[in-house]
């Protein structure tokens, strides 16, 4: 999944450790999101968002990229 906090993090001048106080989580859990080797649950993508006062689709934007789908 990927995703734009960073640069919502940085219209808003937030380090990763505001963010992480404001949502609840660790800093190191705000920099996997970042980087894409952490998906965040649903409801932490929403209070993301949320603070951002955006729509989840605009912080986040799914990608199936490195996924087989099989259709039969």
């Amino acid at each position: 999944m990927k995703n734009k906090i960073k640069v919502f993090r940085a219209m808003h001048d937030l380090t990763q450790e505001d963010l992480a106080q404001i949502v609840g989580v660790t800093r190191q859990t705000i920099l996997a999101i970042e980087k894409g080797k952490y998906v965040p649950s649903l409801d932490l993508a929403f209070k993301i968002a949320r603070h951002f006062k955006v729509n989840i689709e605009e912080v986040f934007t799914y990608s199936e990229e490195g996924r087989t789908i099989d259709v039969d």
